[in-house]
């Protein structure tokens, strides 16, 4: 019981490793586990998880439509979102996120920002490096790094699996939108640029969807997504991966391009080219990117009658505006007028589909009898990719792109009028337009 010097030593230690234990530990525990502050212009994580739905029904419900929206910057700044929502009076049921290889590496918490606010993300995969494109020129697409050989000789399988194993552990679904118009020449992938053949651009696809179905990456929405037809280029069976390895058909296409003014109703838009879908394939379809200029103050009749046409298509299941300005101001929001002829188009039941993480995505829908050249639904799987071009087809001349799609965060853009401007007599064939990077 005497009290020596190595008793109150010992005791002294123990005195101390309690401190550690019950005061300092648990601090240094929780500063370790406290999300660290995000990156400028990066979606916050502290937000709660996203809950997985199980048994949940299919997406869109069957007979129904969604309607989605992409914008300048994606999830970095909902401002246009918010602002869409409530010109229209309804929250899209898809967000579009453009992301690119070169610059995005994979990252859950953009894609966890979409799905908490309710929001199917769909995410545009694109293959190439976008800093460094001219934009706006005729070389837009010249970037041999990122052609389709390259794909397929396994240059980026370490990045395409990094993807896979990401989206895996989402726990939820989520469209991929890989390669899109991939029948133009503005795109590194695309069948008009870098030597790049139809057969190439069916091997490309199906190697990056066997390595997500490798990883087990089963929670995956794949679009096949065209631009429309525009050039002499008709045969787009023959970049067509097959059915087993594409879940929806997606489409890009506007009225007002520069080059062609001239009004073009939602079916003059989209008509020749789905008859020509129908003709190999009859998965549901998705308007992945549509829009409609104001500069003739159409783009509120143009929207009316979108509405009126979209019901007589009935394998169309969804419908992406591109909610931004690049060139034109394609953004409803700022058009009054724009903004109520959505909103009645809106009103009808059809339309209200919400989305809830763990929701599959449709996977058929009924095709129109009226479709000139469709087919029946479980008709026979397209034929083979052809190797080379129809001996009818001719390269075009490179057209000049507007610009490059969205891949990461950009300053917010302003929003001048756009100046009113003649239809040309003899309106050139112009591919849809996309978002710009910084």
């Amino acid at each position: 019981m005497r009290v020596t010097v190595p008793k109150l030593l010992a005791l002294g230690f123990c005195v101390l490793l309690a401190g550690y234990v019950f005061m300092v530990a648990p601090r240094m525990h929780a500063a370790a586990a406290r999300p660290a502050a995000p990156a400028a212009g990066q979606p916050s994580p502290t937000a709660p998880a996203v809950p997985v739905q199980a048994n949940s029904p299919a997406f869109p419900p069957a007979g129904h439509k969604f309607v989605g929206i992409m914008t300048n910057s994606g999830p970095y700044d909902f401002t246009d979102l918010d602002k869409f929502t409530a010109a229209v009076g309804h929250q899209p049921s898809v967000y579009e996120v453009g992301q690119g290889w070169a610059v995005n590496q994979f990252n859950a918490s953009v894609i966890d920002a979409v799905a908490r606010r309710g929001m199917l993300p769909l995410i545009s995969w694109e293959p190439w490096d976008y800093r460094t494109a001219p934009m706006g020129t005729s070389r837009q697409g010249d970037q041999p790094a990122y052609s389709l050989s390259t794909i397929i000789d396994g240059r980026y399988d370490r990045y395409i699996r990094s993807w896979a194993e990401g989206v895996k552990s989402l726990g939820y679904p989520i469209a991929l939108r890989f390669a899109h118009e991939m029948n133009g020449n503005w795109y590194p992938w695309a069948v008009f640029a870098n030597g790049n053949e139809p057969s190439q651009y069916v091997r490309a696809w199906r190697h990056v969807h066997d390595i997500f179905t490798q990883v087990g990456a089963t929670n995956v929405i794949w679009v096949w997504s065209p631009n429309i037809i525009w050039n002499t280029f008709t045969d787009l069976g023959s970049l067509y991966p097959g059915n087993s390895y594409v879940d929806w058909i997606g489409l890009s296409g506007y009225y007002g391009t520069p080059g062609m003014q001239n009004y073009k109703s939602f079916d003059q838009v989209f008509d020749s080219t789905i008859a020509d879908l129908r003709t190999f394939t009859s998965k549901p379809l998705v308007i992945t990117e549509t829009g409609a200029t104001n500069v003739s103050g159409e783009m509120a009749p143009w929207i009316t009658q979108m509405f009126l046409e979209l019901p007589a298509h009935t394998d169309i299941i969804g419908v992406i505006w591109f909610e931004a300005f690049n060139v034109i101001d394609w953004r409803v929001a700022d058009v009054p007028a724009a903004g109520r002829a959505f909103a009645a188009g809106l009103a009808g039941p059809a339309y209200r589909t919400p989305w809830e993480p763990g929701m599959p995505g449709l996977l058929t829908a009924p095709v129109p009898e009226t479709v000139p050249g469709s087919q029946p639904a479980g008709s026979a799987s397209p034929p083979a990719a052809a190797t080379t071009p129809p001996a009818a087809v001719t390269r075009p001349a490179v057209a000049t792109r507007l610009a490059t799609r969205r891949s990461s965060p950009a300053p917010p853009r302003p929003s001048p009028t756009a100046p009113a401007t003649p239809a040309p007599k003899k309106p050139a064939p112009t591919p849809s337009p996309v978002v710009s990077p910084p």
